[in-house]
This record gives C-alpha cells, structure tokens and sequence, in this order.
C-alpha cells in the first residue's frame, strides 16, 4: 500500500491518496478541486472518496472527483453537511463550494473493501457530531480528530469536547501502533500521541 499526502494550497485540509496496485486509488478528505489534477499526475484512478467530516476545508475537490467517475462517502448522519450547495457561513469564510452528492454512507465499526483496500470505519464524533476516522492497515487517517500533538477544535456547530474526549481516548485504545496522517499538520504516530499529546491524555 503506498500513500500520497496531498498539501493544500491555501487555507484547506491535507487530502490522502490510497493505492494497493498503483493504478487504482481511494481519496481522503479532497480538500481542493486540484486534487483532481493531482491524481492525473500520479496516473491513478479514484474510485472513492471517504470523508472524514463535511467542514468546507476538506471537501472542496469533491464534485471534481465525483464528475471523473468517483464515489463519495461519509458516515451516515454526515451527508447534510456534505451536499450544501454553498458554505459561505461562518466557516466558509465567503468560500463557495461546488456542490456534490453523497453515494454511500458508512456506520461505525463497518468493513470497507475499496479500491482494492480493507478499511474500517470509525466513529469520532467531537469535532463534528458525524465525524469519521479510517483504518487502513498500519495507517490511520484521523481528520480533524487527532492531530500531532493536539486535537481537534469542539466549539464549532455540532462539536463537543466530552464527546471528542471520548474519540481520542477510543483511537488510544486501538491495538498496536500506527501512522497518523492527520487532517492538518504532519505526521505522527499513535504511540507517540498516547505518550505525549498534552491536549488529551491517554
């Protein structure tokens, strides 16, 4: 399995690209209509998005992605925030997001096979009532849940610090050790969190 970290240009999230083959892929988080252009260059074919959350930061390449053939999906509840046809709130920050269409929903605790790779599923509400994160071999792709040495921001519409409390605490309680492609910042790992992440203590 090979990992492509994509860096925004501008205000916007990391997005990931997931292949097992080299051809075919899986993206995470498309943060910007560039992403498409991205995925050209690497000679790869998306055949699904998963979102971590529906923040307008993480899903502005989307509708690009979904016009080339992908399908978009989120955990189920999420697909309100995901299909606006505009974000200009106060998160937006006056950010108009071309608008797209959930495909599929996915539940806490679920078993994906895309792409040609084995993915579980989940549930980190906190941030946003319907947030998600993905586990993919020794990778573990937390959005804005976990970052390195921080967390996620609750005091946003439908966050909650005791509920991102408890999605921490669930994602240090996994077995074993894994990379941390956040949804921000670099990379971590999870031992290293549960040992020194002073926002949320192990």
């Amino acid at each position: 399995m090979q990992v492509y970290k994509i860096y925004p240009s501008g205000f916007a999230a990391n997005s990931y690209l997931v292949t097992a083959d080299g051809k075919n892929a899986l993206c995470i988080d498309p943060a910007q209509p560039g992403i498409a252009d991205e995925v050209k260059n690497l000679g790869l074919n998306v055949s699904h998005v998963l979102l971590t959350h529906g923040h307008f930061d993480h899903i502005g390449g989307a509708a690009s992605l979904q016009k080339a053939g992908a399908k978009v999906g989120c955990l189920f509840g999420e697909e309100r925030l995901a299909v606006l046809d505009n974000l200009a709130d106060s998160l937006g920050g006056g950010l108009e997001i071309e608008p797209f269409f959930i495909d599929f929903t996915v539940k806490d605790g679920e078993e994906l096979a895309l792409a040609g790779i084995r993915i579980k599923v989940i549930a980190t509400a906190g941030h946003t009532a319907g947030g998600a994160c993905y586990l993919i071999e020794n990778s573990l792709f937390t959005g804005d849940t976990l970052f390195e040495g921080s967390v996620g921001r609750s005091d946003l519409p439908t966050g909650s610090g005791t509920e991102l409390t408890k999605s921490v605490k669930k994602l240090y309680a996994l077995d074993g050790d894994y990379i941390v492609y956040a949804g921000h910042g670099e990379d971590t790992t999870l031992d290293r969190e549960r040992k020194y992440n002073g926002a949320i203590r192990a």
